[in-house]
């Protein structure tokens, strides 16, 4: 496989032509020769104008070649390589030294206009914004001896921005620029110390004869040589800090700038370097990318799709070029055509590599460097079913302990293959994603995290309304993770729910499509309590898949559950009809089945559907019956929520001493003082309305007072916004208006 243009004259052109002529791919001869791809190919660009002997020798090996066309090869390889002035002594490093110092170490074959040796690989063509990172690098490299550390994931485009910045900046290193691929995430391994030093020291000056022969001597002469001079030294794909260590030159006039698919935390300990990030682009200059490869106009006639291909390749610049490339070789192709195809997330990783270069290549390359418990965590990330994960869930997937899937996640953290988004929230990028989800992670990973999520809901129910009732027994072969999230109170549970809100809408998804149907249903329960604080979030879709699911699952008790927490919803969004029907359906599945909880909760929602259309009566006689098949049960918790519903249809009868008797006895009973819930705060409501109703203003406004400060306090924004309209009507405080229209925007936020 070819991969580039070959060089138009040189040794490229020759091993270029060697190679078609043995008919050999560049795979194949990179493989017979012991050397990488990406190094065979840069030969045959010119990118590496003269290989050393070794190299060269295995080359020769590889392609065949008797001794006359061995010969011929390395007399164009030697002509690319550095060539020192002859030095006045050459015994040994020292004299090595001395003879550089005397020609002023300007002595190289690869010498740039300013005199200093110049190894820069060609300036990256096609290279788009990226304006913000080029001045960061230019801020890291000033100072004495700054090391500027370009970290960022496989594919963003970290050598692209140093080579341009580089070549930009040619000016302020006279005496030199260097360039070294240390290979830490190639095939064939990453590129030893001594090979490097021997490119660099000859052009520094340093004739092959006068290296030393140990790494010590070789970096200790490439050191010295460097102290006085300004060199750019690029260090490009290292693997970790100890790779770049003895290659750093020390100067204080030199600038080092190293790139690497990790963050390399130690060299930022020992070395001072100064780390600049690379992510991906924008869809503005992805579509500027995508442009300079296929052209402007092509780009011009179909915007929108370009900037869809933009978006559907993550603004990743490796996939936005491995797409341009496909495109480029079928001008008949449209753009909305090459979008339309990699909208299926089934073929996109493989639309998005090309020959021996692409997305999964370079993810490969990086996974195979960590350890495999890491790899193994990411293989398992790949089957999370929404976008972010916590230790706990990561723990789950991989059948760990929530400890060391946070340590597995600072590694991909470094490695660039997760971001934390958030403190102790981690997210992938959409094709590394893909990547991951493609791996092999066993069959239970899904299961595993399906079955954490419903340990939390169940947890943070019960920190959200302590006091209630089970939601729900547990599947009979759920799986047990190792350890469960603890809310210490009702504010970390209703953080966590906004948090894991998006996450497990996709968890229920993905279980709903694995036919999990006992898990899809339980994990919409687990969510009853924000239902109830965010009543008008659009929640009946979600709860339809429940519905659906309890159905094919042949839950009665489960099927009750969510028909009443169905209707619930349909009657606070005015669809009294349908909410009706789910009502009477779930009081019925109820009674059959002698759940008299299950049946006092239908009672009461159904009430509040019979009252929304004028049968006050109706509701408050269903709410009697609720009462009494509480308290025939011995459920305080439903007993206290049928008095809340029935003082409310009091009270919107205008029955106020009855509103206010049955208010103050469900009140009486909370036996846990100093804590709120939505219950609670309704009933000082009524409270307050029914003094009000019965004369007394003050101790009405008082206790509507305190039904909007608990509202307030806990993010219960529609009992907020009710409290307080109640007293705007009949208190003339200046701060209410502020207070309500404060709430009502928060309310707004969340529509």
């Amino acid at each position: 496989m070819d991969t580039g243009t070959p060089d138009t004259g040189g040794f490229g052109a020759l091993l270029h032509r060697l190679r078609a002529g043995a008919g050999l791919s560049q795979e194949e001869l990179a493989h017979d020769a012991g050397v990488s791809v990406r190094a065979l190919s840069y030969m045959e660009r010119g990118h590496t104008r003269g290989p050393q002997r070794r190299t060269v020798q295995a080359l020769a090996a590889a392609l065949g070649l008797d001794a006359a066309g061995a010969l011929e090869l390395e007399r164009a390889a030697s002509l690319g390589r550095p060539r020192p002035a002859r030095p006045a002594r050459t015994a040994g490093a020292a004299g090595a030294v001395g003879a550089v110092g005397a020609v002023g170490g300007t002595a190289a074959a690869a010498v740039a206009d300013g005199g200093g040796p110049d190894l820069l690989p060609r300036a990256p063509r096609g290279f788009h914004g990226r304006a913000a990172e080029l001045g960061a690098l230019s801020r890291a490299a000033e100072g004495e001896a700054p090391v500027c550390l370009v970290v960022g994931p496989a594919g963003v485009g970290k050598t692209a921005l140093v080579l341009h910045w580089a070549h930009q900046g040619r000016a302020g290193f006279p005496d030199g620029r260097l360039y070294a691929d240390l290979s830490g995430f190639g095939d064939t391994g990453e590129r030893g110390l001594m090979e490097v030093l021997r490119e660099f020291l000859p052009a520094l000056g340093v004739p092959h004869g006068g290296i030393p022969e140990s790494v010590n001597g070789a970096a200790a002469l490439f050191r010295s040589l460097a102290v006085d001079r300004r060199l750019l030294v690029v260090l490009d794909n290292a693997r970790d800090s100890e790779q770049v260590r003895p290659l750093l030159p020390g100067g204080r006039r030199c600038v080092t700038v190293v790139t690497s698919r990790h963050r390399l935390p130690g060299l930022i300990v020992t070395d001072s370097a100064r780390p600049v990030a690379v992510d991906v682009l924008g869809p503005e200059d992805g579509t500027k990318l995508l442009a300079g490869v296929l052209g402007t106009e092509r780009v011009l006639a179909e915007p929108v799709a370009a900037r869809r291909l933009a978006e559907l390749c993550g603004g990743l610049p490796l996939a936005l070029r491995v797409a341009a490339a496909r495109l480029a070789q079928r001008p008949g192709w449209s753009l909305d055509a090459m979008a339309a195809d990699l909208s299926d997330e089934t073929r996109r990783l493989g639309l998005l590599d090309v020959e021996d270069t692409g997305v999964r290549a370079a993810l490969r390359l990086t996974l195979q460097q960590l350890p495999s418990r890491v790899s193994r965590l990411f293989a398992h990330l790949g089957r999370h079913p929404g976008t972010h994960v916590d230790r706990y869930a990561a723990a789950a997937l991989a059948d760990t302990d929530p400890a060391a899937a946070e340590a597995g996640l600072e590694r991909l953290v470094v490695a660039h293959l997760v971001t934390e988004t958030a403190p102790g929230r981690w997210a992938m990028h959409d094709l590394v994603r893909l990547y991951a989800r493609s791996l092999d992670a066993g069959p239970d990973a899904l299961g595993r995290v399906l079955d954490h999520y419903i340990a939390t809901g169940l947890a943070a129910v019960a920190a959200a309304e302590p006091g209630n009732e089970e939601c729900f027994p547990l599947p009979a072969d759920h799986l047990p993770p190792a350890a469960v999230r603890e809310f210490a109170d009702r504010s970390a549970a209703v953080a966590w729910y906004a948090a894991e809100r998006d996450d497990l809408t996709l968890a229920v998804a993905a279980s709903h499509a694995a036919g999990l149907h006992g898990r899809t249903w339980r994990i919409v329960m687990t969510l009853w309590p924000l239902i109830v604080w965010r009543v008008r979030d659009g929640w009946v879709p979600l709860l339809e898949t429940a519905l659906e699911a309890a159905r094919a699952d042949g839950d009665r008790h489960g099927e009750s559950r969510v028909l009443n927490v169905l209707g619930w919803v349909l009657t606070e969004e005015g669809r009294i009809p349908e909410a009706l029907t789910h009502l009477t359906a779930a009081s019925a599945l109820a009674a059959r089945a002698r759940d008299a909880v299950a049946e006092a909760n239908a009672l009461v929602v159904l009430g509040v559907a019979r009252a929304a259309l004028g049968g006050l009566d109706e509701a408050a006689e269903g709410c009697e019956r609720a009462v009494e098949l509480a308290r025939e049960a011995g459920d305080r918790t439903i007993e206290r929520l049928a008095m809340q519903h029935l003082a409310r249809h009091w009270a919107d009868a205008g029955k106020w001493r009855q509103a206010l008797d049955t208010a103050t006895e469900a009140l009486a009973f909370d036996d846990r003082p100093g804590t709120t819930d939505v219950p609670g705060i309704l009933l000082l409501m009524v409270r307050g309305e029914a003094l009000l109703g019965l004369g007394d203003q003050d101790g009405g406004i008082g206790q509507l007072e305190l039904a909007a400060r608990e509202a307030e306090a806990s993010g219960y924004e529609d009992g907020a916004v009710r409290a307080l309209g109640v007293l705007l009507r009949v208190s003339a405080d200046p701060g209410l208006r502020a207070r309500y229209d404060a709430a009502v925007a928060r309310l707004r936020t969340r529509e």
